[in-house]
């Protein structure tokens, strides 16, 4: 009852305010390219890279922080930059991809003035992940790819001088995870079968991996980084033997825990910061409903809590750092403002503004996302977020419910264009982290397992029926709607549930679990068994698998709509979802269907994403708008 009561105080407290109604912001302007995005410092805190959107293209560019100089490095046509670093004090590495299924890509080495450009790879279908980006030798960077075999990723020494490739270590096929320590040599290797996780170790790169620790999938054992001064200990998260994530110290001989940093039995810790310059773990992160630092020792408190004074009531993220910690680049959010790039100096503890991440989003015009909690019919305690529209009274509103992607994913405090759009359009934006959501401990997660089309889709109606009880919400007046497996949950929930909603939609939404789980990539098949424990077995659970699938229930839907799908993703069946479209139409259903491009040109992008929000904020100004 006091939660209740606390709650709505909060609500009216946010939202009571009178004043006139704010003004219709355009679609275009929540869903615009950055200018500027993807900073990098140089090791030497010199110099800055970053992407700059320039002839409608994102370009690498290159700046001296003394002078301010900058110097635009690539002229792209036909292909988009996926990721640059710098691999010395004078040169980067940057990676390119251009917009077919195969994604076929580029690598280039080039000095920071523009000089000495050097192609090392052309044209490549297959993908490369870096592991450690510092330069070794002064030629080479620790890289992994699956060119010799699609389904697996072997470990390589890319030169950079001359673009050759030496293998480091072959993947048997069992291995998901690579890792070095600080000085680039490979230690640790995570072997799956699908189900079940090992970490493997070794001290040198002449031994052989030796098994360490084993874990089912539900267990978290995130490696962070290898401690400077013991020998064979390893920093990582880990909820072995416990609910919730810690960070704890493991020995990698005995595989056992040397010493716990941090835990706490109501925290769930999500992120971790090493420093190499410092040689230490410097804090623990924690979400709840908001995320919060924890400093590890009183140095590191007094280092950077001067960020937080900087940017009070502001989530910050450390981007990228020199080599010595001095300079800094840090992205910044809250749930009302995209946030922006800062260049921070520790010595002076000064902040620069780089450049807003949107800069056509006014912070006062935003709506708050307040935490919300209620108990799910089987008594489970079920938590999200509610966002309210501005200048309204939380009384009787029409509702978009907004499930969140998955399988493995939660809803976290922050700033989402999606849900601003909607409550810029009046609508009261609720947000479930239903059970199976991470974040919450490896019993929640686990409870949604194999629950799709049953408990978690009560989760979500539950929240719904919350809000009408507490009168927040318009009984006859809400929408579903979700992206990826929030899709598939909006489909489900919508024709199962005629009575609660009006109207719901799906973008890019899975329709059929079979389907979904047949479009896995080649290096992704060693996690299937492990979706087989979270969706279903086509096998073994094919009964379930098509009870739980909407492409399969056409005849049901009697409630309007909305389908977005992009023609050119590799892991949808446009196909099916056409033929699905049609069925629906054949039974008098009335269906708003849009095709949109999600790939890597950031004009097509954002143009596609205009024209997917105009559609939808007609068809629920049509189908919610109504008397």
């Amino acid at each position: 009852m006091l939660k209740r009561i606390f709650l709505l105080l909060m609500v009216a407290l946010i939202w009571a305010c009178k004043g006139t109604n704010h003004d219709t912001i355009p679609v275009d302007e929540f869903f615009k390219t950055q200018d500027k995005a993807y900073y990098r410092i140089s090791p030497d805190g010199k110099s800055l890279s970053y992407l700059k959107l320039h002839d409608k293209k994102l370009d690498l560019f290159a700046e001296d922080l003394a002078t301010g100089n900058s110097v635009q490095l690539t002229h792209l046509n036909g292909k988009n930059i996926s990721f640059h670093f710098w691999t010395s004090n004078n040169e980067l590495i940057y990676y390119t991809e251009d917009g077919s299924k195969e994604r076929r890509s580029d690598i280039f080495v080039i000095n920071k003035d523009g000089s000495k450009q050097v192609q090392l790879s052309a044209n490549e279908k297959n993908r490369l992940r870096v592991i450690e980006d510092q330069l070794i030798n002064d030629k080479y960077i620790i890289v992994a790819s699956n060119k010799r075999d699609s389904t697996v990723f072997d470990v390589y020494r890319l030169n950079v001088r001359d673009g050759k490739m030496e293998i480091a270590a072959k993947n048997p096929g069992n291995i998901t995870k690579w890792m070095t320590d600080s000085k680039g040599v490979l230690k640790i290797a995570v072997a799956s079968d699908g189900v079940n996780e090992t970490l493997m170790y070794r001290e040198k790169e002449n031994e052989a991996f030796v098994p360490v620790i084993t874990n089912n999938f539900e267990t978290t054992l995130q490696p962070i980084a290898f401690s400077e001064d013991q020998p064979n200990v390893l920093y990582a998260i880990s909820s072995v033997n416990r609910d919730k994530n810690a960070l704890v110290a493991i020995d990698l001989k005995s595989g056992k825990e040397k010493q716990v940093l941090f835990a706490n039995d109501t925290l769930n810790v999500v992120d971790a910061t090493y420093s190499r310059f410092r040689k230490k773990m410097l804090f623990a992160t924690c979400e709840t409903w908001k995320r919060e630092k924890f400093y590890l020792d009183d140095s590191t408190k007094v280092a950077y809590s001067g960020i937080d004074k900087l940017l009070p009531g502001t989530e910050w993220i450390i981007m990228d750092r020199d080599k010595t910690d001095k300079v800094f680049v840090i992205r910044t959010f809250t749930d009302k403002n995209p946030g922006s790039y800062y260049l921070y100096t520790a010595v002076d503890q000064k902040l620069k503004k780089l450049t807003d991440v949107s800069p056509y989003i006014k912070p006062e015009e935003m709506n708050a996302m307040a935490p919300i909690s209620f108990k799910s019919r089987d008594g489970l305690i079920i938590n999200g977020y509610l966002t309210l529209p501005k200048n309204k009274k939380a009384a009787n509103l029409p509702v978009v419910v907004l499930p969140h992607n998955g399988p493995k994913s939660r809803n976290s405090w922050g700033y989402n264009a999606e849900v601003q759009f909607l409550a810029n359009r009046g609508y009261a934006v609720l947000q479930v982290n239903y059970r199976g959501s991470t974040g919450y401990g490896k019993s929640f997660y686990a409870a949604g397992f194999k629950q799709w089309s049953d408990k978690i889709q009560n989760d979500v109606n539950d929240g719904v029926k919350w809000l009408i009880e507490e009168k927040i919400a318009n009984p006859k007046k809400i929408a579903i709607y979700g992206n990826g497996f929030g899709g598939y949950i909006a489909l489900n929930c919508l024709y199962k549930n005629p009575d609660l909603y009006k109207c719901g939609g799906s973008n890019s939404g899975v329709i059929n679990l079979f389907s979904y789980l047949k479009t896995f990539p080649p290096f992704l098949k060693a996690k299937l068994q492990m979706y087989y424990e979270i969706i279903g077995n086509p096998v073994t659970d094919t009964d379930y698998m098509r009870f739980a699938s909407p492409v399969f229930h056409a005849e049901r839907f009697r409630s309007p709509v909305f389908i977005a799908q992009n023609p050119k993703d590799p892991t949808v069946n446009v196909a099916e979802g056409v033929q699905f479209i049609k069925e629906l139409k054949k039974r008098n259903v009335q269906v708003t269907y849009i095709e949109k491009e999600e790939g890597p040109d950031p004009i097509v992008r954002q143009q596609s994403r205009t024209a997917l929000y105009k559609a939808l904020e007609a068809f629920l100004k049509e189908n919610l708008g109504k008397k």
